[in-house]
């Protein structure tokens, strides 16, 4: 039984109601809404701390290993509460995880004014990266769950346009409290504003219908899948169900799944790693580069250069493939790290290399809010984005904490270069892993993303 929106009825079917209608768009707007400053806020809150480092690190007196955790905590954060809040998304429903996650955020941000060392600040922002993994593994995957299959890239790809935004938000509300006396407890703090939004949205979204489904309750999802006019291949959906065999966290570790667990998990991290390390440390970056008194207008160009490449990736992606969008920028974003590596004297190499990195690295980017949710079928899909999302900050977490120390011991050329060499791996993983799953039934996508087997 397959169920289409309204909007896509065949010929002689009788249309949706008007209230019915009305009703649809409001939750799609309102869930929609909910989802895009959700992830704006988890850029808000890794991107607040490049431009109050600085001068927190001087209030707090921080040393370079507490500089190095206190950069690296959301993303340690991320580890655990990708799996954790996947997990308990995948078991008791994502309704309920969605609210929970961001209450998180909101207590947290608040704590945030009020530090007084380096651990207490260290503690609250591993919190938050907690919450910030439970919103990677609930926000999108309860997104795809109710968007149409056609354009569905173009959608969850618009959140990391959200999420860019939120970074480059930060930065500039940073640079305006630069000058402040204590102005960083402001700039960390201000993201319980966005929170509080984000709470009052989140009321009233109800659960997802693949979920019900994928726990054998039809009755229930068929109930929503008629009022909201939801598009999805129900016997595909069911048939996914009986395929996808044990459930748990250990079950993506199967035959069945390894391969998009691997892949979801790989090219994830290769994209992040280089962009959180030289995005938290960028002032240090610059200054190893002989252009320090650049630093901070180069950071707000850095900021919306990212903007501009994740918009134009969420336009393409479901015209160029998913494939396309990912594995060419691998390898032209590695040759760029590494070009800056070679020619670090030179100030044009420097800025063409950054900003083609950026830019592309962007785009590509686009693909982390649509990929993992293809990949894993309903019962796995919060905790296959949970372990994936967690792997990714594994990486860009070990990244940002050796950063500062790659510099002081081996180099800005080094640290480039390694930079460049995780690029160019995540560009050969996908090229043998990546599936095209452009404009494919969700069930039917993760069936083609488990290899030959799963087709």
């Amino acid at each position: 039984m397959a169920m289409t929106p309204a909007t896509q009825q065949p010929p002689g079917t009788p249309e949706v109601p008007a209230d019915r209608a009305r009703e649809r768009r409001r939750l799609h707007t309102k869930l929609k809404l909910a989802t895009q400053i959700g992830e704006g806020i988890d850029g808000y809150i890794i991107g607040g701390i490049g431009m109050a480092m600085t001068a927190l690190t001087a209030d707090l007196h921080l040393s370079t290993l507490m500089e190095g955790l206190v950069g690296a905590s959301p993303l340690i954060g991320i580890f655990v509460g990708g799996p954790l809040f996947g997990r308990l998304a995948d078991r008791l429903g994502r309704r309920p995880v969605f609210l929970a996650d961001m209450l998180i955020f909101l207590v947290g941000s608040v704590l945030q004014f009020f530090v007084t060392d380096g651990p207490q600040l260290f503690l609250i922002r591993l919190l938050m990266g907690v919450a910030i993994g439970g919103e990677y593994a609930i926000g999108a995957p309860l997104l795809s769950e109710y968007a149409p299959r056609q354009g569905r890239g173009r959608l969850l790809a618009s959140l990391e346009i959200s999420w860019y935004v939120g970074y480059a938000l930060a930065t500039v509300v940073g640079a305006l409290f630069a000058d402040v006396d204590g102005g960083w407890r402001w700039s960390l703090a201000s993201s319980a504003v966005i929170a509080v939004v984000c709470v009052s949205l989140r009321g009233g979204i109800p659960e997802s219908a693949r979920w019900l489904l994928s726990k054998g309750r039809r009755e229930e999802a068929e109930a929503l899948i008629e009022r909201y006019g939801i598009e999805i291949d129900v016997d595909a959906e069911l048939d996914e169900r009986s395929a996808t065999g044990q459930a748990g966290f250990w079950a993506l570790f199967s035959k069945e799944h390894l391969r998009s667990t691997v892949f979801a998990s790989v090219f994830w991290a290769a994209l992040v790693l280089p962009y959180f390390a030289i995005g938290t440390f960028w002032t240090q970056v610059f200054d190893a580069l002989n252009m320090g008194d650049n630093a901070v207008a180069a950071l707000l160009v850095y900021s919306f250069t990212a903007v501009a490449g994740v918009t134009v990736g969420c336009l393409v992606v479901d015209r160029i493939g998913r494939r396309r969008l990912l594995i060419p920028p691998f390898w032209i974003t590695a040759g760029c790290l590494a070009l800056v590596a070679v020619w670090p004297h030179s100030t044009p190499v420097i800025v063409g290399g950054f900003l083609f990195f950026i830019f592309l690295n962007a785009a590509s980017s686009a693909l982390t809010a649509v990929y993992p949710l293809e990949v894993f079928p309903t019962a796995l899909r919060a905790t296959g984005v949970g372990f994936a999302t967690a792997m990714s900050r594994v990486g860009a977490a070990i990244g940002t904490f050796l950063l500062p120390m790659g510099l002081d011991r081996f180099g800005v050329e080094f640290v480039l270069l390694v930079g460049a060499g995780v690029l160019a791996l995540g560009g050969l993983v996908s090229q043998f892993l990546a599936p095209e799953t452009t404009d494919l039934d969700l069930a039917r996508a993760a069936r083609k993303a488990r290899g030959p087997a799963g087709a």
